[in-house]
Order: C-alpha cells, then structure tokens, then sequence
C-alpha cells in the first residue's frame, strides 16, 4: 500500500527546497565553463548568495573564502595562478546544498576588447553584415585554437550600473569564430601562438558609441566632462516626467560630427538611456559588471563617433585619457597595457586627421600604445575588412610593451623639427633601424610658411630624420604628413624598416576650420 504524504508536510519540503533555491551561490556570468583566468596576480571571483553565507573557492590546490554581505554579495581572491589547464573551480557556499564546478578552465592571458562597431566587427560577414574579413574562408578553417577562448558581453545600456553580464565564453573553433570579434581575435591568435599559453578575451563593444559612454558617472563630473552628464541628466529627467513629450521641447540629444540632425521637428521621444552617445550608459551595463575581472590590459578601436562639433572634437584626446584613467582605478591593478587603434582613412568628417591627433594624446598615459592603420583603410567604408595588419600591430605592441619583447612595436611618431635654410628637418622616434619609403618616393608631405598657406612638398630621407621644402615657399615653418580625411589620394607612405606606418603628423598647432563638420 502507498504511503501518502500529508499536505503539510509536503508544504514544508517545498519551502525547504525554495530556500534552499534562493540561497544558491552564484557567480558573475564571466565565471562559467571555459573561461580563462589570468596568471601571475591576484584573481577575484565574485558573486551572490544568501546575506552571511560562506562562501569557499578553489581550483589548482588553491582555495579562498568569503561571506556575503546584507546584501548578499561576496568576493574571493586567488592569487597567483600559473598558466595552464585544463582544470576545475569549485565554488560551495555553506547554505547551498551543492557546490558548483566549473569545468574546462584555463589560466593564461586575459585582455578586454572594448569600442564601437570595428572592435564588434565579426570574422563572418555572415554574423554582421558590415563584418568579414578579407581572406575570411580561409581565416575560419584555419581557427582550430582550443587554447583561445572569447566571451563576448550582451549589449545593454543603463542609468545605473549593473553588476551582472549575459553571455558565454566560447572555445575558439571553426565552428565558433565566425561570430568572434575579428580584431580581438587576430589579436588573440597571434599573441597565442607567440607566449604559447592560453589567451581569454573579453569583448564588450557596442556600434555607434561615443567614448563618454564607457565612462562612469564619477569621472564624467569632472570640470570638463560635466556638461556631457548633465545633458543626460536632463533629457532622463524630461523623459521619466513626460514620456509622451511634446517633443519640440525636449533637451537636444547628442549627435555626431559626421550626422546633421533630421530636418524638421521632432515628433517622438525616445528612452536616453538607449542612446549610446549618452555619457556612462554602456559603462553601467557592459564595463561596471565585468570589473574586477583580472586581466592583463585592453585594446580599444573607436573613434568615428564623436558628439559636439568642433568643441568635443578638440575634448576628445581628454575623454580618452578619462576613460583610461578610471578604467584602471576601477580595476585596481594599477596601470594596465591599454592600446588603442588609431582611426583609418576614410572619406568621411568622421575619420579626420584632427581626430588621430586626439588619439595621440593617450601616449603621455603610461602603458598605452597607439596602432597606426592609416594605410588599411577603405575610402567609402567605416568598416574596413583588412583586419590582419591591425591584429599584428596590436600584438607588437603588446609583445614589446607587456611582455618584454625587444622588438619594435610602432611606426615613426613625430619628435621634433628644425628650420634648415629653406627647409625644415623633421626628426622621429620608433624609426626602427631606419626610416623608409614604401614604393619609391615619398609622398603626402606639405609645408607652409608664416601665412599658414600649406603646398605639397618633396621629402627626402636623410638618415633617420626627413629634409621637408618647396620653391613655393621660401622661409618655411610647419610641415604636415598625411593631414587629410583619406590621404591614400596624397599618398602617405613614410614606413619604418620594421614595415610598421608613420602616423599621420603636423608640426604646427593652428587653428583652422574642419570643412564638413557638423556643429550639434
């Protein structure tokens, strides 16, 4: 005869078993199958469970502890990790019936990959249609990288910060890499194959954003980042008040330099914080959650999208250095490698030679580097698909500057220049064992005189600096290279012997309009 359970008893067990459910430990979603763990410094691993549980963790003969706070949040701290795996991190929590085991975990090198839509650029056209890369068929076959591992972050805006992601970490395969980050993968497959340890990255981009947007609200009160937050303040304020508008008389959005707003009135509002040319809505959804996870630096590709006219075109060097420096404060572990990719040419006011002299201003940061791509860009598309070259001078200057490669990881940067006579000596740095021009003669060059009137000139290579003149001009004082939206059509080919591009330069710091901006 069967036994019956009585109706209160069964209450109870289902009471039990639901508090046990919400005393679950769980981790942040970075720690799960397949991730990879940096080596070498301490390692945080964070996450939630019932307020005042015990929380323990331990992997490779090393185990940590923590207890949750009233607000049910903990965190653990392994240290010093060596590179390797496959192993097992077991995570019990002593109100939690069953510890959790995640499973396939390696420890090696672990960069985060942040930006707008070249950082989310794909391997496969067939995952993003503006994506893809040049030899992409044979790029996908040849993707047979167990030891590479990719988490690519949901993308989400928000007003306050989250703690938690959606998304996964992926074993790099055929099957798999098409959907990868293709710049955070070459960068991956290259730095893999040279340290010969497993690589882990983090992608968290999302197209079209500003870099305020990666900012906390914190470093944006700064004095000259304040205005950008207090625009989002206000349009979150009109829109919570009054979601049906009327619109006419909505705070004014931000809105690049490269898109006129839309003629006419506007007629519908929409959620602010689902502008990603607001300040610190895609810091608050896709950075805040994944800090602290240890890593060993960022590379960073954005830039074609910038709010404020000429105002915040000559503000954006700042923006940069801001976001660097909070980042790393955030994180914790000091000065980190943060590398970013100099915007390409492109017939577009977006990709103008005053943007990449902005970008330069993150080099009097420590650890950073900047990837010169003037050369791959494509004249009508924001996205160009020769990606290869760009991995390679990323992993150059990682390999040189992160892990002591004695290498040369940049092409000439300008240093400084002297009037000779009728002519003006430009000298350089990074020219790696000598200053060369790709294809012949050198092109792209113009120098102009106290009127500020700017001629092409003829370059000569003489040893490691470059003699600059023109019968136009006969008491010279500043020479360009490469200053235009897409100089491919002057010509800009100054290399160094290591094959690494000039970046683009002037020598002068005259004020002058940007033809085609929009002032928004």
């Amino acid at each position: 005869m069967r036994k019956t359970i009585p109706v209160v008893s069964l209450l109870a067990a289902l009471l039990v078993s639901a508090g046990q459910l919400s005393a679950t430990v769980k981790p942040n979603a970075l720690f799960s199958d397949h991730m990879v763990l940096q080596n070498g410094m301490a390692v945080p691993v964070w996450g939630t469970a019932a307020p005042g549980e015990k929380v323990s963790v331990a992997v490779a003969g090393q185990q940590a502890a923590a207890t949750a706070g009233a607000d049910g949040r903990w965190q653990a701290k392994l240290s010093n990790l060596k590179s390797g795996g496959p192993l097992e991190l077991t995570i019990t929590g002593d109100k939690t019936p069953e510890p959790l085991v995640i499973k396939d975990v390696l420890v090696g090198e672990v960069w985060v990959g942040s930006g707008q839509s070249n950082m989310e650029f794909t391997v496969s056209k067939a995952k993003a249609a503006f994506a893809g890369l040049l030899n992409e068929e044979q790029e996908i076959a040849a993707a047979n990288f167990p030891q590479i591992r990719m988490f690519t972050v949901k993308g989400l805006k928000t007003y306050e910060p989250q703690t938690d992601v959606t998304g996964q970490w992926l074993v790099c395969s055929p099957a798999t890499v098409p959907g990868f980050s293709a710049v955070g993968y070459l960068f991956a497959r290259d730095l893999q194959k040279e340290l010969n340890v497993p690589v882990g990255i983090i992608t968290s981009a999302a197209g079209a954003s500003c870099a305020e947007a990666w900012i906390s609200r914190e470093a944006m009160m700064a004095p000259k980042l304040k205005w950008m937050l207090d625009s989002l303040d206000a349009s979150v304020a009109y829109f919570r008040q009054k979601p049906q508008g009327p619109a006419a008389n909505a705070p004014i959005r931000p809105t690049p330099i490269n898109k006129p707003r839309p003629a006419g009135p506007v007629t519908s509002l929409r959620d602010p914080v689902q502008d990603q040319h607001f300040p610190t809505v895609l810091f608050n959804g896709m950075i805040n959650p994944i800090i602290p996870y240890a890593i060993k630096g960022a590379i960073w590709y954005q830039g074609e999208s910038i709010i404020g006219g000429t105002p915040g075109l000559n503000l954006y060097g700042e923006v940069q250095k801001a976001l660097i420096t909070d980042w790393r404060k955030r994180w914790g572990e000091g000065n980190f490698p943060f590398y970013i990719v100099q915007l390409p040419g492109q017939q577009n006011i977006s990709n103008n030679p005053r943007i990449r002299e902005e970008q330069l201003a993150v080099l009097s940061l420590p650890n950073t580097g900047v990837a010169v791509t003037i050369d791959i860009g494509e004249a009508k598309n924001v996205h160009p698909h020769n990606k290869e070259p760009l991995g390679d001078r990323l992993t150059l200057l990682a390999l040189a500057n992160a892990y002591g490669r004695k290498i040369e990881s940049s092409g000439p940067m300008y240093s400084s220049m002297k009037v000779v006579k009728n002519a003006i000596r430009v000298s350089f740095t990074h020219v790696g064992g000598g200053l060369v021009a790709k294809g012949g003669t050198l092109k792209g060059f113009q120098i102009a005189g106290a009127d500020q009137k700017f001629v092409e000139a003829e370059a000569k290579l003489d040893g490691d600096s470059i003699l600059v003149s023109s019968p136009q001009v006969a008491s010279p004082v500043a020479v360009r290279y490469a200053w235009t939206d897409y100089p491919e059509g002057l010509g800009c080919n100054l290399y160094n012997a290591a094959s690494l591009p000039a970046s683009p330069f002037r020598t002068d710091k005259w004020d002058y309009p940007i033809e085609g901006i929009v002032e928004n």
